[in-house]
C-alpha cells in the first residue's frame, strides 16, 4: 500500500492560499475541509474557493464535507475540481447513490466516520468506495489532540478490507503528527492528512517528506502490509 500524505490547508494562511499549495507541492492530495456551521460548529469555505484553488495548483485536491444535506452538495465540488470527493455517513441520505454519483462526475467516493461512528454498519458499503475516511478527532476544529482511542477502529477498518480483497483507501484525519503517524500506518491507515503538523513546520515540504518517511517505515514493520 502506497502511503500518502495530504497537508490540510484548514491549517494555512487563507489570506495565500495558492502560495501555501504551492509550498506542499510534494505532497499526494491538497485536503479541504468543508464546514457548513450547522453539521459542525465551524465555517471555512465553499466551492467557488475549491474551484479557484484547483486553478492555483498542479496537486489534486482531496475535499472533506462536513457539511449537511451531501446528497445535494456533493457533486458540485467534483464540478468544482476535486478530485476526491468525502461526505460524512452521519449526513448522507443515501450514501450508496452519492457515492455512485460521485464517481460518475469522475472523483473519487469517499465516507468518512466520526469516532463514535462504527465501522461495522458500513461493511457492505465499502466495495462502494474508494476511500473511507477515520476520523481520529471530532470533526470541526483543527490542531485537535489525537485519539488514541480510535487505533482499534483503524485496525479493524484495514481487516474488513482484507476480508473483502477491496483496493480501498483508509485515510486518518485529526492530530497527525510525527509522533502519532507511525501510530496510525502500523493500524493500517495509508492516507494520512496533517494540518498543523505541515503547516506549523518551518518547512512544510520537509515535514511533508518526513511524515511520509515515517509512515513508510511503520508499513514496512506492519504484519497487516506484509500481507496485503
Amino acid at each position: 500500500m502506497a502511503v500518502q500524505i495530504n497537508p490540510s490547508i484548514l491549517s494555512a494562511d487563507f489570506a495565500r492560499l495558492a502560495d501555501e499549495a504551492k509550498a506542499v507541492e510534494g505532497a499526494d492530495w491538497l485536503h479541504v475541509d468543508v464546514m457548513d456551521n450547522h453539521f459542525v460548529p465551524n465555517l471555512t469555505l465553499g466551492a467557488p474557493i475549491v474551484e479557484a484553488l484547483a486553478g492555483a495548483t498542479d496537486t489534486p485536491l482531496d475535499c472533506h464535507l462536513m457539511i449537511e444535506e451531501p446528497d445535494r452538495w456533493a457533486p458540485a465540488y467534483v464540478e468544482a475540481g476535486a478530485g476526491s470527493v468525502t461526505f460524512h455517513a452521519e449526513a448522507a441520505a443515501a450514501p450508496v447513490r452519492l457515492a455512485r454519483e460521485i464517481r460518475a462526475k469522475g472523483a473519487r467516493a469517499s465516507m468518512a466516520l466520526k469516532p463514535a461512528t462504527p465501522v461495522e454498519q458500513y461493511e457492505d458499503l465499502l466495495p462502494e468506495l474508494d476511500m473511507l475516511l477515520i476520523m481520529t478527532v471530532e470533526p470541526g476544529f483543527g490542531g485537535q489532540a489525537f485519539l488514541d482511542i480510535m487505533l482499534p477502529k483503524i485496525r479493524r477498518t484495514r481487516q474488513l478490507v482484507a476480508k473483502h480483497g477491496l483496493d480501498l483507501w483508509v485515510q486518518v484525519d485529526g492530530g497527525v503528527s510525527a509522533e502519532t503517524v507511525e501510530r496510525c500506518a502500523e493500524a493500517g491507515a495509508d492516507v494520512f492528512v496533517a494540518g498543523s503538523a505541515v503547516y506549523g513546520a518551518k518547512e512544510p515540504a520537509a515535514a511533508v517528506r518526513g511524515l511520509r518517511a515515517q509512515a513508510e517505515a511503520a508499513h514496512a514493520k506492519a504484519g497487516w502490509a506484509a500481507r496485503a
